[in-house]
């Protein structure tokens, strides 16, 4: 049986990497889409390298990005991103990718999905339709392309590039009933096997659960390897997850909340305290002003998701919540440094007080892009036709 070929760009957007795809170049019938970016990425995989596709054994390699044109008048484009299982047969759109969102407007200017400005300054208004929130992307140009050099240094990324200004508006309710999606600002989460703990649920940019490190003996500092061997912690901060995902209303029960693995994301947050970093240099307390070890998809992320970090900044300016009360205290207006296992970025975000609720009005970062390949993907037809006879199912938040 022959190969499909697709036209494709593979890109790193922040820490990541995924295959981008025109929606014009994919299947009229959106349910045929599992089955054959399963294939493209080499998954399901057992051994969990994904050797036979453009996957990198991790959930930050496994990811696909389709861009197309605006479903809504206040956006220049769609995005709708897919997070790809490694071992398991699955799709996950339950959520968005930031750092792969820092890729999407320089794709659609490069790809000429919308005009290229006419000055040296872009300005993409994104839809991302996994949550229905609009992602303001501002970049330069270096001719009739975005500019990939430049001397901004992204913490995990070796090098510097050009930095991408990312603005997630109005961020709160992503994937759940709203910022607060309890409607505490701190809540006593029980779990089975675990004692009641105090958390922090918040859902800007993406839903996650925030707690104190040392409630579960951990000191917030580990590496992601020393993290990910203890199973112990481990499978305590997967109970949490299930449990926050419930009280958040993200999913029924505990067993429809496995199934759901890319959100809510569990954090482990500590106070400002000196860390080494994945390439073995130190970290002062000094030079940070909260420090966070988050879970994503089972094991301890090697940097900080952006939509985590854009979530942990809110949360932060939350009075009383776990985050605010572990951080080191934040003037109104200042950015905020997140310790993580690759250095620290800065966040920003904004919130107001509505009567007695919290509104988050944006939240910035900034990340770097490159487009690493352009050309054609191909896909082995057998595998796609095996995909669609097991019906890969598509995890959705409820």
């Amino acid at each position: 049986m022959k190969q499909l070929r697709l036209r494709a760009v593979f890109m790193r957007g922040g820490t990541s990497n995924a295959i981008m795809l025109r929606t014009g170049d994919l299947p009229e019938d959106r349910a045929l889409w599992p089955a054959l970016f399963l294939a493209a990425m080499g998954s399901p995989d057992p051994n969990g390298r994904q050797l036979d596709g453009m996957g990198g054994g991790i959930s930050s390699l496994s990811k696909v990005c389709v861009i197309g044109p605006p479903s809504r008048p206040d956006a220049d484009i769609d995005y709708t991103f897919i997070q790809i299982m490694v071992t398991d047969a699955a799709v996950d759109t339950s959520g968005n990718c930031g750092n792969m969102s820092s890729a999407v407007g320089p794709f659609a200017v490069d790809e000429g999905i919308i005009p290229r400005p006419e000055g040296k300054d872009a300005v993409v208004r994104i839809h991302n339709t996994n949550t229905g929130k609009i992602i303001v992307s501002r970049f330069t140009m270096d001719g009739e392309l975005a500019a990939v050099d430049g001397d901004f240094a992204l913490p995990g990324v070796a090098g510097t590039g050009a930095p991408v200004r990312l603005e997630f508006l109005d961020p709160g309710g992503s994937g759940s009933a709203g910022l607060l999606p309890t409607g505490k600002v701190v809540d006593e989460l029980e779990a089975p096997g675990i004692e009641p703990i105090l958390v922090s649920m918040v859902d800007a940019a993406l839903p996650a659960v925030f707690l104190d490190a040392a409630a579960l003996g951990a000191e917030g500092t580990e590496l992601p390897s020393e993290m990910d061997g203890d199973r112990g912690l481990m499978d305590k901060l997967e109970t949490i997850r299930l449990a926050a995902s419930v009280r958040m209303g993200i999913a029924a029960t505990p067993a429809a909340a496995a199934k759901i693995p890319h959100i809510p994301k569990v954090a482990l947050i500590t106070g400002p305290k000196d860390a080494k970093t994945l390439a073995g240099e130190t970290i002062i307390g000094d030079d940070m002003d909260v420090t966070v070890r988050m879970i994503s998809i089972g094991n301890t992320h090697r940097a900080v998701p952006v939509t985590g970090s854009l979530c942990l900044a809110v949360a932060a300016r939350i009075e009383g919540s776990v985050v605010n009360a572990l951080a080191r205290p934040l003037a109104t207006g200042t950015d905020i440094r997140i310790a993580n296992p690759s250095g620290v970025i800065t966040v920003a975000a904004e919130l107001r007080k509505d009567g007695e609720d919290w509104v988050a009005e944006h939240a910035v970062l900034y990340r770097t892009q490159r487009r690493l390949m352009e050309g054609t993907l191909l896909v082995s037809a057998a595998k796609v036709e095996a995909a669609e006879k097991r019906a890969a199912p598509v995890i959705t938040a409820a």
